[in-house]
């Protein structure tokens, strides 16, 4: 019987949570069937970090960017920075970008900067773009529809369970990454959300080292728990996991042009 394999495509082994273990929990994971993963930066020394592991690893991939968490010090020279680092043959996209007004609204305006000009970089690159969006849905929909036009178009991750930031980002071309939260006891749209994507638009992944699904919330979370989000929409749109896992295989590969 052939093993299910699946793509977490979005994941921080750069984070350094994992700095005692994260060798052996790489290998680990790829040997308990998530064969291929996305490494995902936040700022410039974690993309490079990214960068390293994917060099070191055939199954891992990068993304490098500045999160809006992380651009309240930002220079011209760090947007040149990503620009260089980029060019990495196992770089697969710029993120993890966007706004984030949970943290930080004050500073709403440099986030919005910093996100449309990381949607440029990308677009000079031919590259798609991973979103991170929190409490900004708004905006964020204003920037991709009437701001600037994002060639590649990419992914939202760890999409927020928002029927109307679903609809809209759908409408746009975006794929819909979905995370542990979906998998939580308290969450009160995951049904209804994941009815929403085709088959043909959904990514799974992690989110690690955060966002533990059930039934393991509150433990560090890696790249082998991808398989609950999994089942989690198996059982939503009435399919096995192995179909959920093989389809939304080829849609990271799709999507981040991995052969």
């Amino acid at each position: 019987m052939k093993r299910v394999e699946f793509f977490d495509s979005h994941s921080h082994y750069n984070d350094e949570k994992f700095d005692s273990i994260r060798d052996k929990l790489i290998e680990d994971t790829y040997f308990a069937g998530v064969t291929k993963f996305i490494c995902a930066g936040y700022d410039i020394p974690s993309s490079k970090l990214a960068i390293e592991l994917a060099e070191k690893y055939s199954y891992i991939y990068a993304i490098c960017g500045i999160s809006p968490n992380d651009i309240e010090d930002i220079q011209d020279e760090d947007y040149n920075e990503i620009i260089d680092i980029a060019r990495n043959k196992k770089v697969v996209a710029i993120g993890e970008i966007g706004l984030d007004y949970y943290w930080n609204k004050e500073n709403s305006k440099k986030q919005k900067q910093a996100f449309i000009k990381q949607i440029d970089i990308a677009n000079n690159l031919n590259l798609p773009i991973v979103i991170h969006t929190r409490d900004a849905i708004i905006d964020t929909i204003d920037i991709l529809k009437n701001k600037i036009n994002c060639i590649n178009k990419g992914v939202f991750h760890c999409c927020p369970q928002n029927i109307e930031l679903i609809k809209e980002a759908l409408k746009l071309g975006f794929y819909i990454s979905f995370a542990g939260p979906i998998t939580f006891k308290n969450a009160k749209n995951a049904d209804t959300v994941i009815k929403e994507v085709p088959m043909d638009r959904i990514l799974i992944e992690t989110d690690s080292p955060y966002l533990s699904p059930e039934p393991l919330r509150g433990t560090l979370n890696d790249s082998r728990n991808v398989k609950y989000v999994a089942e989690k929409i198996a059982k939503v749109k009435e399919l096995s996991i192995e179909e959920v896992a093989n389809k939304t295989y080829e849609n990271a590969k799709k999507i981040f042009k991995i052969e």
